[in-house]
């Protein structure tokens, strides 16, 4: 069985998000594997650990996302691969593009990813590849189970859950509650220290990138504003509702 796990490096969700000049400054952060990707890799391990295979770790991004797939080698992926080449990146639309190039250079049995990203929230980039593949997919994942070939799975619904079955190949997206993500040990981290990194451009992958740019453009980025402390209205009720009104119109400009 092949298995391709689609990563993302995204900041650390516990460091503080400074912009400077409307961008994002990175200056000193810490960059990490998405979370929701975590799920997906431990599953893609899980499933090569009871059923052999191959896992491939593959991620769109400057030089610096390789510690995300380091981490990948250090935790049991056998192969990475990382498309570092800045006229490739751009939104979702761009990379499900780049990354069905990828997935086509090899056939993968299942296609496992985050089911978002917690950087932008989208959820938009494993759908749009499997859409772009020709495959099924399903979003959200809770469990996983490889039954006869097939796979099944099961996924939160309005407080009950839904059990589907799909033969492969597939591309599903985790959900928390999928699994609990493994550490990797430092025997791992130095055996991934000595694996090679596939290292792919728009050139080896045979894309125009004047056919896949991106198709939304981010005019402004800013944080939101801070809170301000509560105002207790006293008086009578028709004081209150008075009073109410008036700050609503005068400072809050909502009415």
């Amino acid at each position: 069985m092949k298995i391709l796990v689609l990563l993302k490096q995204t900041f650390d969700t516990e460091e503080e998000i400074v912009l400077v000049n409307g961008q994002l400054n990175e200056n000193g952060v810490k960059f990490v594997i998405n979370p929701y990707d975590e799920y997906a890799l431990e599953e893609a391990i899980a499933i090569k650990e009871k059923f052999g295979g191959e896992v491939t770790a593959v991620t769109v991004g400057p030089a610096r996302a390789e510690a995300a797939l380091r981490t990948a080698l250090a935790v049991g992926v056998d192969k990475a691969i990382i498309v570092d080449d800045e006229s490739l990146f751009g939104d979702e639309y761009t990379i499900s593009k780049v990354l069905a190039s990828v997935a086509k250079l090899d056939t993968y049995d299942l296609i496992l990813g985050g089911h978002m990203a917690v950087d932008d929230g989208a959820a938009q980039v494993g759908p749009r590849l499997a859409e772009e593949l020709a495959i099924p997919h399903i979003s959200t994942i809770t469990n996983l189970e490889i039954v006869d070939g097939k796979v099944k799975v099961e996924k939160d619904v309005e407080g009950d859950t839904e059990v589907i079955e799909v033969a492969m190949p597939v591309l599903v997206t985790a959900q928390q509650g999928l699994n609990e993500p493994r550490y990797p040990t430092l025997p791992g981290i130095m055996k991934a220290k000595k694996k090679t990194i596939e290292r792919l451009t728009a050139a080896d992958l045979n894309v125009n990138v004047g056919e896949i740019l991106s198709k939304t453009e981010v005019l402004e980025q800013y944080l939101p504003p801070k809170k301000v402390a509560g105002k207790v209205l006293a008086g009578e009720l028709n004081q209150q509702t008075s009073e109410l009104v008036e700050l609503l119109r005068n400072e809050a400009k909502v009415v």
